[in-house]
């Protein structure tokens, strides 16, 4: 699978910027979002302990209040001038005291426990238990007063019981007040600590009841199973999701008089908690949307202040790769793109030495030697190799030399090796050098070819007919035709750099160079008839010895070998 890849570099490096800022922008939004959350949670959870404060002092005054309506009722005269009235005269005389201290439940009972009279006709004699189970426990302490959490005709009521003396220590009655801890009662609390506050019994699982509640019933009843399932071993204070919001949510247990605990359920939405924080948020995130959108105009202007002079660098190498050398990058910069400017341009300089030096390299050597100095170094040696060597020879140069103005001589000579070279170099042959009007010429050196004899042989064919349309030439300017005699010989010869440290020509030595040099000389003997004069070694080196027709000229004495060498002439 291949990778995405961008095309132009100041897309990446757009792209690499604003990555960078975004991924920085976007931690900040996390870590402050999270570190918002956590704060929220803290301050939830401290609101939440402050709320089961109030609500443990919230009851404690009510008990407090009714504990001391009951001191009072208990002082009153006309309660205990009443106390052998019939029970229709004495819940009378309670349903008034519930007007007056605000208590909806007030009963009369007797020493034992058992109902007299009560403010409230639906309660019965059976239905007073939690008084009675109140007044057991009150009968053991002192002062004898006692309240408690229970159940009033299914309904949650705070109760009190006081003893009525008549007189101290002599108990005459008990007085039992009971207040209902309903919706009204849970949103006082919920008011000065804008807290959802819920009573839940869970003594019949696994169905909760909603004892009271500020919340709407489809959520009351869903804290209520989550109270349920939450024992009293595990956290006391969790994150609770409801339908539609989060709350942070503190369970507290409270005893009952002869039943199970119920629990309060304390809650906070924590959308209210980070309210605040969502506020920063959303500033932070314009702030970071505005600084996005102007790094992005930043990090384009750099981008294109970075590729504008790269895409000019690469349009400066397209030319440089053409061979113009000339062109000269003008970055008015001392950054890192204006010192490569520089440096391309001190490249081109010497580029355009190079290939100066290159091409003067090549008119005073062959290509292939040139190729050769530049690849392997101009280093003093040579190797043995098997080549053909020919020589070349413009016959008469020096009678022509007398008759001819110095200037027009050269022209002449130049005009005449012009037409040679390129017969010889056409058959991949390299000139060695030019000795006055001679030419000595190689074929497998420095290059190797496995066909060097047939190359040799066809170029001198070549010269041969060059020199015919260059005398055409010359006759029509009406100037003496030249005469050229070449020789050809194959041999194992030293090919390599010959001369000083300072100067080198490369070349070859040998033998197989002197018969070369004998056998073009050769050619001014007029009985051989004959302008090209080979070796019999050259002929036995030929890969195609059909293409060309030879003459056999007998065998020559070649002065400093002890053999004589067979030669041919070339027809």
């Amino acid at each position: 699978m291949s990778r995405f890849r961008f095309r132009r570099f100041s897309t990446r490096l757009l792209a690499l910027l604003l990555g960078l800022l975004f991924a920085a922008l976007a931690l900040t939004y996390f870590f402050v979002s999270r570190a918002n959350r956590s704060n929220a949670l803290a301050h939830s959870e401290a609101n939440l302990e402050i709320g089961a404060g109030i609500f443990d002092e919230t009851v404690r005054q009510r008990i407090e209040y009714l504990a001391g309506s009951a001191r009072v009722m208990s002082s009153d005269y006309a309660i205990k001038q009443s106390l052998d009235s019939d029970p229709a005269t004495l819940s009378s005389l309670l349903e008034s005291y519930t007007r007056r201290v605000r208590a909806p439940v007030i009963a009369l009972l007797d020493p034992d426990g058992q109902l007299r009279a009560n403010s409230d006709a639906a309660m019965e004699n059976e239905n007073v238990g939690p008084f009675r189970y109140l007044i057991g426990l009150a009968k053991d302490k002192d002062p004898a007063e006692d309240s408690g959490f229970a159940y009033l005709n299914n309904a949650l009521h705070v109760l009190v019981v006081v003893p009525l003396y008549a007189p101290y220590p002599e108990i005459a009655a008990w007085f039992g007040l009971a207040f209902p801890i309903d919706r009204d009662f849970a949103q006082k609390i919920k008011d000065p600590t804008h807290l959802e506050v819920t009573f839940v019994s869970t003594d019949a699982p696994p169905h909760p009841r909603v004892l009271a509640s500020t919340l709407p019933a489809p959520l009351a009843q869903a804290v209520a199973q989550a109270a349920a399932d939450n024992p009293k071993s595990r956290q006391r204070i969790r994150t609770l999701d409801l339908p539609g919001e989060q709350y942070v949510t503190l369970f507290k247990s409270a005893d009952m008089l002869g039943d199970d605990p119920i629990t309060v359920v304390l809650q906070r939405p924590l959308s209210a908690e980070l309210a605040a924080a969502r506020e920063l948020e959303s500033q932070i995130l314009l702030i970071s949307l505005a600084a996005l959108a102007v790094a992005a105009l930043a990090a384009l202007w750099i981008a294109r202040g970075v590729s504008q002079p790269v895409l000019h660098l690469a349009e400066h190498t397209k030319v440089i790769a053409g061979g113009d050398y000339a062109i000269r990058l003008a970055f008015d910069r001392t950054d890192e793109l204006g010192q490569l400017a520089s440096a391309m341009n001190s490249m081109s300089a010497g580029l355009a030495e190079r290939d100066q030096v290159r091409d003067l390299l090549d008119k005073n050597v062959s290509p292939e030697v040139a190729a050769q100095l530049m690849r392997d170094g101009a280093a003093l040696g040579g190797e043995e190799r098997e080549v053909t060597i020919l020589f070349a020879d413009l016959r008469g140069f020096t009678t022509l030399s007398e008759k001819l103005a110095p200037r027009d001589l050269l022209a002449l000579l130049n005009r005449y090796l012009d037409r040679m070279s390129a017969a010889i170099e056409e058959q991949g042959g390299v000139i060695d050098k030019f000795i006055g009007d001679a030419i000595m010429a190689l074929f497998g050196a420095p290059v190797s070819q496995g066909d060097a004899a047939d190359r040799a042989l066809a170029a001198a064919l070549a010269m041969e007919r060059a020199l015919v349309a260059l005398n055409a030439e010359l006759a029509a300017e009406g100037r003496p035709p030249l005469a050229i005699g070449v020789g050809v010989n194959t041999a194992r010869v030293v090919a390599g750099n010959i001369g000083s440290h300072r100067r080198l020509n490369y070349s070859v030595i040998g033998d197989g160079v002197n018969v070369a040099s004998r056998l073009q000389s050769l050619t001014r003997t007029a009985e051989y008839r004959t302008n090209i004069i080979t070796s019999a070694a050259t002929l036995a080196a030929r890969r195609e010895p059909g293409k060309i027709s030879t003459r056999a000229l007998g065998t020559v004495a070649v002065k400093g070998r002890a053999e004589p060498v067979e030669i041919f002439a070339v027809e």
